[in-house]
């Protein structure tokens, strides 16, 4: 079976991506990974099934130089949740400022507002997650 997924090389020439290849740039699609601090300590859920759900911030920095010459500091902000054994780790150990390692997939939720007017809100499903 012919993959017909192409890859661009450096001379910009495709070149066709044999199929363990496809495999690894499958997994890499919607694929998150940060560092940063928690910025809330962890909202929980527990849902009558048994499920449980947190949610919870993470500020990531990013440390550049500016025009002027001058070293600055931007901060991002993240809306973050994880369900189970994930979210029971996260419970246990994380509060506000904690230093975390996440790897996760974007998630966009669509809604609608009081008004009536549909609304997104996009978040990052936590899969893993390690204290620093």
């Amino acid at each position: 079976m012919r993959h017909s997924l192409k890859l661009r090389t450096p001379n910009l020439e495709p070149r066709t991506l044999n199929k363990k290849q496809t495999i690894k740039i499958k997994k890499m699609r919607n694929h998150v990974q940060l560092i940063g601090n928690m910025g809330t300590n962890p909202e929980i859920t527990n849902f009558e099934s048994g499920a449980k759900k947190v949610r919870f911030t993470l500020a990531t920095n990013e440390f550049f130089t500016s025009k002027e010459g001058k070293k600055e500091q931007r901060t991002s902000w993240h809306n973050l949740y994880a369900w189970g054994n994930t979210a029971n780790y996260i419970a246990k150990m994380g509060k506000k400022g904690t230093q975390v390692a996440i790897t996760g997939k974007l998630v966009t939720q669509k809604y609608l507002s009081k008004e009536g007017a549909p609304k997104a809100f996009t978040a990052i499903e936590v899969q893993r997650a390690i204290a620093l």
